[in-house]
């Protein structure tokens, strides 16, 4: 009976770390929707950084690693909670190379708006991945795994 109380105990902090995982999403969308709406309206540009530029260069080589090292813990331990964590990190990669296009296209175009698109068009898929991890549902499968 030990054993299925422990299967059992696991499985509930499963569920909760997946909803809370699904929470961490849904405000990264509304946050995202946030400013950049708010950049939009104000129309207020990034500002020309080189420390920006090449922090987002640092998280275009950082976040993919840590995302793969999540996953590798995800596989060994069979969580769907590390699973929603990694694929949460793999988002940050993707919001990493917007930023930089962003950056990149305002510094060297004056496309002072591109940023702020780019951000918008990641929030349906962030917020999807949201609600799925409040219903409890893991994210979608990896590509190539």
């Amino acid at each position: 009976m030990s054993v299925d109380a422990e299967v059992q105990l696991r499985e509930l902090n499963e569920r909760r770390a997946l909803r809370i995982v699904g929470v961490c999403f849904l405000l990264l969308a509304a946050y995202i929707v946030y400013e950049s709406v708010l950049d939009l309206w104000s129309r207020r540009a990034p500002e020309h950084s080189i420390p920006g530029i090449v922090l987002a260069c640092v998280s275009l080589v950082v976040m993919p690693l840590l995302s793969r090292a999540k996953r590798k813990v995800w596989r060994a331990l069979g969580s769907a909670a590390m699973r929603a964590d990694a694929k949460q990190t793999e988002y940050c990669t993707y919001l990493s190379a917007m930023l930089l296009a962003g950056l990149m296209l305002n510094a060297f175009l004056g496309l002072w708006w591109a940023d702020p698109v780019a951000a918008l068009i990641m929030v349906p898929i962030i917020a999807k991945e949201g609600i799925e991890g409040l219903q409890g549902k893991a994210c979608d499968e990896f590509s190539g795994q």
